[in-house]
């Protein structure tokens, strides 16, 4: 037997579970993102399906260096990407996109205004040159065997090192600096404080 402050907590639970009441759009836009979160899982599940059928490069996991023992090196660096850097890069765009349509899910339905749609429309785009620039500065310098540097790395190395956790700041700022708009807001405490008072009265 559940005691009353159990009680009390598993009321107050199961009522903030209650899913609030949406409307026929709210409800259409949830239906599109898990249509489009499932579509873009089988298209990652085709993407690393053909990466494991590609053909082998030789020495693609490197080879023994012909001095020193023990230690390998790299070979061909184009030859590594002939056959899988596109499909490489396309599931890294892949999943930037998957990523960010589970966040917009995971926003409450009345949540889901066109403001929030554009910052992570803004958020996802800055991931897609980010990872664009990684990609294709690096297929640059195999062609080319020539790079510039900033902050002391190669191009695409810099883009790598700096450019991808870069990349993930505005999901952050979305949501914190967004917190009381777009996750919990005034209107949702409102809500919780009366649900709270009703489920107090209720086990009195």
């Amino acid at each position: 037997m559940m005691n009353r402050r159990e009680r009390l907590l598993t009321l107050v639970l199961l009522t903030l579970l209650r899913p609030l009441r949406t409307t026929r759009a709210n409800q259409s836009m949830k239906d599109n993102l898990i249509h489009a979160i499932l579509f873009m899982a089988v298209l990652m599940a085709m993407v690393l399906a053909a990466i494991c059928l590609a053909d082998m490069v030789p020495d693609a996991a490197g080879k023994p260096h012909p001095y020193y023992s023990g230690l390998q090196i790299g070979g061909d660096g184009a030859a590594r990407l002939e056959h899988v850097g596109l499909l490489g890069f396309s599931f890294q765009c892949l999943l930037l996109i998957q990523i960010n349509l589970l966040c917009i899910l995971g926003v409450p339905d009345r949540h889901r205004t066109y403001d929030l749609l554009g910052y992570m429309l803004g958020s996802l785009a800055f991931m897609l040159v980010v990872a664009w620039k990684m990609y294709f500065g690096h297929q640059s310098f195999l062609t080319t065997q020539e790079t510039s540097y900033l902050f002391g790395f190669p191009i695409a190395t810099a883009w790598q090192t700096y450019g991808t956790w870069l990349s993930a700041i505005p999901l952050v700022l979305i949501y914190s600096i967004g917190f009381n708009k777009f996750i919990y807001s005034k209107e949702d405490e409102k809500m919780f404080d009366a649900l709270l008072a009703e489920a107090i009265e209720n086990n009195e």
